[in-house]
């Protein structure tokens, strides 16, 4: 399996992994919305035969009353063949450590279906995502959504720590020998 940044060549592997997953589906141009705003934030994951069995749709959110950076999780599949092999929590930390890197988000949200079960465990046991509030009859069909958060701090500290690499490296690689006085 490999993971990578979805291009717009993808936006229609995309769209069509989306119609076989889930009930919610978008039109082309929704995908060309995000790819072509936030080309850094989607992923993909394809198989062995570069076949794309999943993807994240993701952005980062545009509110002028909430000051602080935060992205959006769109959309996440993974086809039924290719599930509970961990593509989805990978797909999720990679768009996440995107929005962090580029965005310097805070945390990102996400709408699940109350009725979603196996959605929900991935999202509240693994990937460490709190519920904030209910959104009633948020779906086309009536039924309530679980308004999500997951706070991105262990990728906020994880790049800087990456950020700091380089400069430690710098002082142990001394263009002269260091003289020591005896």
């Amino acid at each position: 399996m490999n993971i990578r940044c979805a291009t717009p060549n993808d936006l229609m592997n995309m769209q069509h992994c989306n119609l076989l997953c889930l009930p919610e589906n978008y039109q082309m141009k929704y995908y060309f919305y995000h790819g072509l705003s936030w080309p850094q934030l989607s992923y993909v994951a394809e198989d062995h035969g570069g076949t794309i069995v999943g993807y994240v749709l993701a952005k980062m959110e545009e509110d002028p009353e909430d000051s602080v950076p935060h992205g959006h999780i769109t959309s996440l599949a993974v086809k039924r063949s290719h599930r509970r092999l961990g593509l989805a929590q990978k797909l999720m930390d990679q768009a996440s450590r995107a929005m962090v890197e580029n965005f310097k988000a805070q945390y990102v949200s996400l709408h699940v279906r109350k009725s979603n079960r196996a959605a929900l465990h991935l999202y509240t046991e693994t990937l460490k995502f709190s519920i904030s509030e209910i959104e009633p009859k948020y779906y086309a069909d009536g039924e309530d959504a679980y308004a999500m958060r997951r706070d991105l701090s262990e990728f906020r500290e994880k790049c800087e720590a990456d950020a700091e690499i380089p400069a430690i490296k710098g002082i142990f690689e001394a263009k002269e020998p260091i003289k020591q006085e005896q």
